[in-house]
């Protein structure tokens, strides 16, 4: 349980609970108490700490994904270059980048005006909903939300698919059966998350849209704040 991935996977979990805590507690106090209301206040507060963890969330899954490289294709300094340092700068590196992200949203939205009225087309406070409120120009906004997300998404996608064609090409070259089905079992568990993280992100942000798409975005919010943690810890456990 001190081996490098165990570290990494008790962070995502960690991730995990707190993407629900941001929403899901929330979200079921306001249907029981059918108070549909929130602060402006509170809804910058959830959309900083949702970013956050979301950003973090990308970031680690790339750390995730170098630890399999040099785990499968440099297994004989896998120790020296995962040791307890590294695995540390690791974690902090990604919670710098994404609070950075975090805050560059945050403060990028309280430069609009919202006039009223104010009804969020959610059950959380995010990005494109909150634009869809905004009496003056969001157009710089969504410039930055595009722009960011390319790079939250571009850079960690691209980090995760040269590490995969390198672990790829590493186990295809082993002489061994078992051996493979042991290195694409570990990968597979981690891919999966991947897809259904990426995925979900993806169809939610590179894509702002009326009323009619953000509808739908109530689906993916649900798969993202609740689905997704819950499945997390099934996939790795049940490895």
């Amino acid at each position: 349980l001190h081996s490098p991935m165990y570290f990494l996977l008790g962070n995502l979990s960690a991730l995990d609970i707190g993407c629900i805590t941001v929403t899901v507690p929330a979200m079921l106090g306001r249907l029981l108490s059918h108070t549909e209301m929130i602060s402006y206040d509170a809804c910058l507060s959830q959309l900083f700490f949702f970013h956050l963890l979301a950003g973090m969330d990308c970031f680690l899954l790339t750390a995730m994904a170098y630890d399999r490289f040099l785990a499968i294709c440099r297994p004989l300094t896998y120790s020296t270059r995962m040791s307890q340092t590294v695995q540390r700068i690791l974690v902090a590196v990604s919670w710098a980048c994404a609070l950075t992200n975090a805050l560059t949203h945050t403060i990028a939205l309280t430069t609009l005006n919202f006039c009223g009225p104010n009804e969020v087309n959610h059950f959380y406070c995010d990005l494109p909903q909150l634009f869809q409120l905004s009496c003056s120009s969001t157009q710089l906004n969504e410039l930055l939300l595009f722009a960011i997300g390319f790079i939250m998404a571009g850079a960690p996608v691209t980090l995760i698919i040269t590490s995969y064609i390198h672990v790829a090409a590493a186990v295809l070259q082993m002489r061994s059966v078992e051996g493979r089905k042991k290195a694409f079992s570990t990968c597979g568990s981690h891919l999966t998350v991947v897809c259904l993280f990426y995925g979900t992100g993806i169809f939610n942000y590179m894509r702002l849209g009326s009323e009619a798409t953000s509808d739908k975005d109530k689906g993916v919010g649900v798969f993202n704040t609740v689905i997704n943690p819950m499945l997390n810890p099934l996939i790795y456990t049940l490895r």
